[in-house]
């Protein structure tokens, strides 16, 4: 395949509160995870050498993990306690971070070209250390998820995004990065509309998907190696376990199914990637969720699975009839990217990424957020014209190959060379005055 050729040869990615390599579908791990995992080990094929900073979590894993492939490391770089904290008690150890991957670097005897800085904590940090290596290096920044979005579909305070954040947020914004990516033109939008973000700072490139986890398989193979049962249809939503996932909008709509046409789950299994139902003290998501799944008299259609391994979850999205995304809120949507690629439609809010990934009637269905009628609708549509299936499956699939990850990767390490190309004119025309 035809690669992009970069003159950078070492990046520093930043993801401070969350490790590329954890399980996904825990209570801070998701498509942000899987971004920068696949993206980093895209680089790393192509020669170009890649750091990953990620806050160490555990004292019992080694520092530095090759788990990414060639070329590309994750470090786990001590700041406060080394087991998992709420995010916003990150916040209170960057000095740290920022320290330890300055003496991390100095160790090691090494430079880099350019910062990609992951989740506003991330950009902080890179601040601070473009302070301690040079005003030549670029600092691009990709948010993934924004405070001000986040507290526009808040249904409480505990979920509305801190002030901290939204100050953060903003600052980077407008005082550190050089360029700032986003996902799709409704983030473009929003970073204009709600943090008067320069329209000329920002680049849309959406994430990829890795063609080589995710592709079509047999249902009935799947199946098997998910321990499903071959003679039911089955809906699958994957996840993290929160309020904006709009899970509950998914509960009430297979309750509204099974009212209206009851015959039509008796042949259905609903299955919940994400969380950890088994938990001795259960999220206060989860508990809900389990309740309202009792409440609702559907507990024999509907199962929790807890968190699964990226390697086993393609064989969820390919034994299912359709995948169901009820997010109250999506940047951009991974998991239908992921879902589309394996040959599945998938059915969504229709917000955020969402609106621009899936295409309405070909690879899937829109549905309003927070609308169980409509969602159950549509999956009784699904579930019932099996030539409708075939026909998104297909175009799903075809549509999916426009995000394999070489592509997209490709688009990255244009700016990236641009911007420091831009840096060195720059600075060598103020020292020459």
């Amino acid at each position: 395949m035809f690669y992009s050729r970069s003159s950078i040869q070492r990046i520093a990615i930043l993801s401070v509160h969350t490790c590329p390599l954890a399980m996904l579908g825990g209570k801070k791990t998701g498509g942000m995870n899987v971004y920068v995992r696949d993206y980093a080990r895209e680089l790393g094929r192509r020669g170009i050498q890649v750091d990953v900073f990620t806050r160490s979590q555990d004292d019992c894993i080694p520092m530095v993990m090759h788990d990414l492939g060639e070329n590309a490391r994750v470090i786990h770089i001590p700041a406060g306690p080394e087991y998992p904290i709420p995010v916003k008690d990150v916040a209170n150890h960057l000095d740290e971070f920022t320290r330890n991957v300055v003496r991390f670097a100095l160790e090691q005897g090494v430079a880099y070209d350019i910062i990609h800085s992951h989740y506003w904590l991330s950009g902080l940090v890179a601040e601070s250390l473009r302070e301690t290596w040079g005003a030549h290096i670029p600092i691009v920044q990709m948010f993934h998820t924004l405070g001000h979005m986040k507290n526009q579909i808040a249904s409480s305070a505990a979920e509305r995004a801190p002030r901290e954040r939204i100050n953060g947020e903003w600052h980077i914004i407008h005082h550190v990065a050089d360029k700032i990516i986003a996902a799709t033109p409704a983030e473009h939008d929003q970073l204009v509309g709600l943090y008067a973000a320069d329209p000329a700072k920002i680049e849309i490139i959406p994430p990829g998907v890795d063609f080589g986890r995710f592709h079509p398989i047999p249902k009935s193979e799947a199946r098997r190696r998910v321990n499903l049962d071959q003679c039911k249809q089955n809906i699958l939503l994957a996840g993290r376990i929160e309020p904006l996932k709009g899970i509950d909008t998914l509960l009430q709509a297979v309750a509204l199914v099974d009212k209206c046409c009851p015959d039509t789950l008796k042949n259905v299994c609903v299955t919940i990637v994400g969380g950890d139902p088994w938990a001795d003290d259960l999220d206060a998501e989860m508990a809900r969720l389990q309740q309202m799944r009792a409440d609702l008299g559907i507990t024999e259609f509907v199962t929790f699975v807890g968190s699964k391994d990226q390697m086993i979850l393609p064989n969820y999205y390919a034994a299912a009839e359709m995948v169901v995304m009820p997010s109250h809120y999506e940047s951009f949507g991974l998991v239908a990217l992921e879902a589309m690629a394996m040959g599945t439609p998938v059915i969504a809010s229709e917000v955020g990424g969402l609106a621009h990934l899936v295409r309405d009637g070909e690879t899937g269905f829109h549905v309003p957020s927070r609308n169980p009628e409509a969602l159950a609708e549509r999956i009784f549509e699904l579930l019932k014209n099996e030539a409708l299936r075939a026909e998104m499956s297909r175009n799903a699939r075809c549509y999916a190959r426009r995000y394999a990850w070489p592509l997209v990767v490709d688009q990255l390490v244009v700016l990236f060379d641009s911007l420091v190309e831009q840096k060195s004119a720059a600075l060598y025309a103020s020292a020459a005055f």
